[in-house]
């Protein structure tokens, strides 16, 4: 199964809460910070919802 990693690269600062609160439910805890998830249909739509704040990469 595949993975990605996600950086967070831009603060969530004057956006709506709901997407703060996705920043927040993906596990990232400050900028530059990286977490990775396996690749799920439920993942992608939490990263499309950030997709300006964050940088995806796909391993594995």
């Amino acid at each position: 199964m595949s993975k990605l990693r996600i950086t967070w690269k831009k603060s969530a600062i004057g956006y709506n809460k709901n997407q703060r609160k996705v920043v927040q439910a993906l596990g990232l805890r400050s900028l530059n910070g990286v977490v990775e998830h396996n690749d799920s249909p439920q993942i992608r739509g939490m990263v499309n919802k950030i997709k300006h704040l964050v940088q995806v990469e796909e391993i594995g």
